[in-house]
């Protein structure tokens, strides 16, 4: 049968297209048997098309290399393609090709579905409903979207080719492998698009690191802050401490310029002007140090540990706030003896809850490791909750309830420490009225709560008040107005850090060094550059970029 189709092939008119008499095995050997059968016609039509068609896109490959010149090599191929949305089932699935051959691949790959007069190139920007082919054989892969993005209005700057497909696993490794046969393509690298869409100036550092938390966002607070930074408004900031430290730099190279003439000119007035613009920059930078490390512990989540003796109901309230059952609950004391951690979403606020072993003196071992780690994982934590029992923390003095905090307890009680005050059911009404008089001349009002885990009573007027109270410290009482915190990461507090060291080192020279202290201008200068990526930091790119996905 096949013998017979390639002798009727070899004679047909269709071989004038391009294919070769002795290439026709192997391309015979490649056509699928549900070509043939499903094609119309005789054999020999079915197999004068698929020559055809093999002949149109052998031509198109001629495109990509020049006639006899060697393959290019992997670091020659400046064009490069991944997969934008997640492998697997879903309704649309995104593959994205980025370089100087975009618009080359999008011809071998991409069959009008339409047929246009004469060879249009597509219009940029626009959804065009095409076949995706194979480039060496022909074969439809898929009916979907094709875009084309003309550079420099792209994302990396460079010409952009995105596929949407039906969202399939074997129509997205189709694809994938059709794009490996272009000898002018190669993989994309981790957050390569994003390192391309940097180098052509299309974002800086700031706006990099905003795109990347916001693709990792999981809670509100964390995606309004990464949208800004994505948006460009953390740039512009960290923009405006550089040029004023630029300004500052015109004074003084002024008055080094003209130092013979101070007297006429009255360059002493311009030194004067750089030390005071000096001063206002600092504190304009020591402001943004002074703000607690909210951008950070937004970022990364806020760390709240739960403490107090044992079988005070920690292990209850983790329950409580995970809305399951996450760590064991038993009458024994002692029970938990490790540290139990959970990533949970506090009124939009990104809070990882970690339930402790009750804090008191023990011979066993285990316990007293276990003790140990409490304690310090505490210490370590941004907000904790000190969850006591009523019926063992009230003490009855003249006839007046008064709160006594076990003294291995009290040890531990920060600023940033809140209270729950556990068993309110094990403890009348008259009592509960003499617990609020107590919180208050303790001092503990705006910080405390009592509730019973066990029937639910005051849990929610806990949980409201404890999201408030968070959304105070770290977001600010107006969520809307409030802007995002500047520093969002710890390389954006070392180089401001930096900064100010070199701003202060200038303004303790005196007048005799001034041409040391202009030095000190520029390392200030340097280091807020460093943050936005203006200045030179090849070093840690490679860092960044590495934690993206493949295809962003």
């Amino acid at each position: 049968m096949w013998q017979t189709c390639a002798r009727q092939l070899a004679r047909t008119p269709a071989l004038k297209l391009g294919a070769r008499p002795r290439a026709l095995p192997l391309v015979l050997r490649r056509i699928p048997l549900g070509d043939l059968l499903l094609g119309s016609g005789s054999p020999r039509r079915c197999l004068a098309s698929y020559a055809r068609a093999r002949s149109q896109h052998i031509q198109v490959l001629s495109h990509f290399t020049a006639q006899g010149s060697p393959p290019l090599s992997e670091s020659q191929r400046q064009t490069i393609y991944a997969l934008s949305t997640p492998f697997g089932k879903g309704g649309v699935a995104v593959i994205r090709v980025s370089g100087p051959d975009a618009l080359k691949v999008r011809g071998a790959i991409c069959r009008p579905v339409k047929k246009a007069k004469g060879a249009e190139p597509p219009r940029p920007w626009v959804m065009e409903r095409c076949q995706i082919v194979h480039p060496v054989d022909g074969r439809v892969l898929d009916d979907g979207l094709a875009v084309y993005f003309k550079g420099p209005k792209s994302f990396t700057t460079e010409d952009v080719l995105e596929l949407h497909l039906h969202s399939g696993r074997a129509i997205i490794s189709g694809v994938l492998n059709a794009l490996s046969a272009l000898p002018c393509c190669r993989p994309a690298e981790a957050g390569e698009f994003t390192r391309r869409a940097f180098e052509g100036g299309r974002l800086d550092l700031t706006q990099v690191e905003g795109l990347k938390d916001l693709i990792n966002a999981e809670t509100e607070a964390q995606r309004r802050m990464a949208l800004e930074a994505a948006g460009g408004v953390a740039r512009s900031q960290f923009e405006s401490l550089r040029t004023k430290i630029i300004k500052c730099q015109v004074f003084v190279e002024g008055f080094i310029d003209f130092g013979e003439d101070v007297d006429e000119l009255g360059q002493e007035h311009m030194l004067s002007e750089a030390k005071k613009r000096a001063q206002d920059i600092c504190h304009e930078i020591q402001n943004h140090l002074n703000d607690n490390r909210r951008g950070e512990i937004l970022r990364s989540g806020i760390r709240l540990a739960i403490f107090g003796p044992p079988n005070a109901g920690k292990s209850s309230l983790l329950n409580f706030l995970a809305q399951r059952e996450a760590a064991i609950v038993t009458p024994i004391p002692g029970t938990t003896r490790d540290v139990l951690e959970l990533t949970l979403d506090l009124g939009g606020l990104p809070v990882i809850v970690a339930d402790t072993a009750g804090i008191r003196k023990t011979s066993d071992l285990v316990e007293s490791v276990g003790i140990e780690r409490a304690q310090n994982f505490v210490k370590g934590s941004d907000v904790s909750i000190c969850l006591l029992s009523l019926e063992d923390l009230l003490v009855r003095q003249g006839g007046k309830l008064e709160l006594k905090i076990p003294p291995n307890i009290q040890q531990l009680v920060t600023p940033t420490t809140f209270f729950l005050l556990n068993k309110s059911d094990l403890i009348g009404p008259l009592d509960q009225n003499q617990v609020k008089e107590a919180l208050t001349s303790s001092g503990f009002q705006d910080r405390a709560w009592t509730c019973s885990l066990m029937t639910n009573t005051g849990t929610k007027a806990f949980l409201d008040g404890l999201t408030r109270s968070l959304h105070n410290v770290y977001v600010g009482q107006d969520e809307i107005t409030s802007s995002a915190p500047l520093i969002t990461h710890a390389r954006h507090r070392h180089h401001l850090e930096k900064a100010v060291e070199h701003l202060q080192d200038f303004l303790r020279y005196p007048i005799e060094q001034i041409d040391i202290a202009a030095e000190e201008l520029r390392y200030a200068a340097a280091a807020i550059g460093k943050v936005s990526g203006l200045i030179d930091v090849e070093d840690m790119l490679d860092v960044l970029f590495r934690d993206f996905c493949i295809g962003k």
